[in-house]
């Protein structure tokens, strides 16, 4: 039986006491547990029922890990309700540079690294007063860090008390941490190697000491890669070039010279057909013209980019001094060629050359379960997500041992949600065509008319919408008298989020289409209720275009799971990607909503069962017109 002492709601939804029972019986044996469980089933708050009772009795701290910040804020919501019946307390980890209040650490510092650099400079300096002003008011600190233990908040609410008193919000954000009985974060908190080994000895903890949920787990292979890689380009060794020139670090700037000029050559040796953007690199060839040139060996090299890393931290810390920004381009070559070397030989890795951002060096990791080697180390570890399936496949790729796994039911229910698949199109690369395009059109503006409100169009990939546009089809929609929102690609979050505000508000007049792609933050990571969103077209399979890359994931988990290379490695990614940006219709079992595919391969049996219930369940295979009739029955009835 489920102990419901940290649910604070009246009744649990349907499967919800499951839920709950079946994470406390995970955490308290010591086991993991990878659940998927439908879009509205209340799994946030499930879960911290689920943790709570075991983790207050033992003291355990709860890490509760999002992707988006919006996530992070969802689970301090929950918190606060928890609150109002039994005492629990949390704090939402931001970035230094968000919980941050001196003007020169916000203007400067992008990046996490330079961040913790820039912060530590200053104080040690005497150059933070917010730091400064710590010691003279330890009692206001100290009942800000009790005031914040009693209520869980979020950061804006941290931020404006620090604020009024002149102290570092960051400071106090950690002082709240190191008591609290439960911390979200960002996953980078422990994805990232080096900053989950700051995070853990700042606040005195051991591995054994947490139990850690990570939310819309789906994300966690992408981020895990993400996180393990790297790349530089060659305008940062032509900055570095000119940074030790100025500096007068002459050895240091013939190296980068010397280095440089090898680098040239070979990306020209590489990459001199036009359409090729990245190619494999035999990771030795970067450093064989330095080598040849100077007679180094690889002593020598390591101990020349060991002595950039350190001229990079003094470059640095001058700058700071200055008060000019503080990078280094010294020190950041010399700490991503000390990684490459360290990396050679390992089949986990693949070495690229791209012209992604420019010429660049690209490190791409292979294998993302080396991100969540730590996870054998905690009590327990809780995956959650909407999508999944198939849970074994997950347990594989990101190497979680010991775990258990559950599946709960669909909570849509059947009245409220329509699925038809349009059985004569398809983005394959074949069939791409202006005429394709255009029938593919002719689906989008019906479905548009008849879908009340908002509708979300995701399609395969940028290119696949740019076709769609070609095709006219922004002219055509806004005929429909709906405004048409169109995702950019590279945009900021803040432009990115003034976009779906926009398209949101038109749910309360005409309604609006937004057209972006899956796997995009307006497919994944956003939330849209009531009419913000009544209907999404998905426009073809988001398969990745077979690039080095790509090919050497498949390769590699062929290697590491025989006979299942291609499918862990490129479709299992691209059916989870689809079925993201469907759930943006549901999100509680009363939300009716359509969900219209234009690509017939969702109808084969290998995309199909990839694919959760309520999508195949209600799945109709239509042409333009039945879709219209299926359409209008569907919206028409009470």
């Amino acid at each position: 039986m489920a102990n419901l002492e940290y649910f604070p709601y009246k009744s649990p939804r349907p499967h919800q006491a499951e839920f709950i029972e079946l994470v406390q019986e995970a955490v308290t044996s010591g086991e993991n547990v990878i659940i998927e469980a439908p879009t509205g089933f209340g799994k946030t708050i499930s879960v911290l029922a689920g943790v709570l009772p075991y983790a207050k009795e033992m003291g355990y701290k709860v890490l509760y890990l999002a992707r988006t910040h919006r996530q992070m804020d969802r689970v301090v919501e929950e918190l606060k309700e928890i609150r109002k019946k039994t005492p629990v307390s949390g704090v939402e980890m931001r970035s230094r540079k968000e919980l941050c209040l001196h003007n020169y650490l916000r203007e400067y510092t992008s990046d996490a690294y330079t961040a913790m650099v820039v912060c530590k400079n200053l104080r040690k300096a005497g150059k933070c007063q917010f730091y400064e002003n710590e010691k003279k008011k330890k009692a206001e600190l100290d009942e800000l860090t009790h005031f914040f233990l009693e209520s869980p908040s979020h950061p804006a609410e941290i931020l404006s008390y620090a604020e009024t008193l002149e102290i570092c919000p960051y400071d106090v954000t950690r002082l709240v941490a190191h008591k609290a009985d439960v911390i979200v974060a960002s996953y980078l908190y422990m994805l990232n190697p080096s900053i989950r080994e700051n995070f853990l000895t700042y606040l005195d903890l051991d591995y054994s000491d947490l139990i850690v949920i990570f939310d819309e787990a789906h994300n966690l292979p992408d981020q895990a890669i993400s996180a393990l890689s790297d790349r530089m380009s060659i305008h940062t060794i032509n900055r570095a070039i000119k940074e030790a020139d100025e500096y007068r670090e002459h050895e240091i700037a013939n190296f980068l010279s010397i280095l440089g000029r090898g680098l040239e050559i070979l990306f020209q040796e590489k990459l001199s057909e036009r359409n090729v953007e990245e190619a494999p690199v035999q990771p030795e060839l970067v450093f064989a013209h330095v080598i040849d040139v100077l007679g180094f060996d690889t002593r020598w090299l390591v101990k020349t980019l060991n002595e950039m890393v350190s001229v990079g931290d003094s470059i640095r810390e001058d700058r700071i001094e200055k008060g000019k920004p503080p990078r280094s381009y010294i020190g950041r070559v010399g700490e991503f060629l000390l990684l490459w070397l360290s990396l050679i030989g390992r089949d986990d890795y693949l070495f690229l050359m791209s012209r992604s951002g420019g010429l660049s060096l690209e490190l791409v990791a292979l294998d993302p379960s080396r991100a969540l080697s730590f996870v054998k180390d905690v009590q327990s570890a809780v995956f959650m997500s909407g999508t999944l399936t198939p849970l074994e496949a997950f347990r594989d790729v990101m190497g979680i041992e010991n775990s258990r796994l559950k599946k709960f039911p669909r909570m849509v229910k059947r009245e409220n949600a329509l699925v038809l698949v349009a059985r004569d199109v398809s983005t394959r690369g074949d069939e791409r065509s202006m005429d394709t395009y255009r029938r593919m059109s002719d689906y989008i503006v019906e479905a548009v008319k008849f879908i009340p409100r908002n509708v979300g169009v995701f399609t395969a990939s940028y290119e696949v919408l740019q076709g769609l546009l070609s095709a006219n089809l922004q002219v055509r929609l806004e005929e429909t008298g709906k405004a048409v929102f169109i995702e950019k690609q590279g945009s900021s979050s803040k432009e990115n989020d003034l976009l779906v505000a926009q398209f949101k508000a038109h749910a309360r007049a005409n309604g609006a289409v937004l057209l972006g792609v899956m796997g995009g933050r307006n497919s994944e990571g956003q939330d849209y209720s009531g009419d913000e969103m009544n209907g999404v077209v998905l426009v073809g399979l988001p398969y990745a275009r077979p690039t080095p890359r790509i090919e050497a994931q498949i390769r590699y988990f062929e290697k590491k799971f025989p006979g299942k290379g291609r499918y862990y490695g490129y479709y299992l990614p691209a059916h989870r990607k689809l079925v993201q940006a469907a759930g943006r219709v549901h999100r509680s079992a009363e939300e009716r909503g359509s969900i219209i595919i234009l690509d017939y391969r969702v109808l084969w049996r290998n995309v199909k069962k990839d694919l959760p219930d309520w999508i195949t369940e209600e799945m109709k295979p239509v042409d333009l017109a039945r879709m219209r009739l299926y359409l209008r029955r569907f919206w028409t009835k009470p």
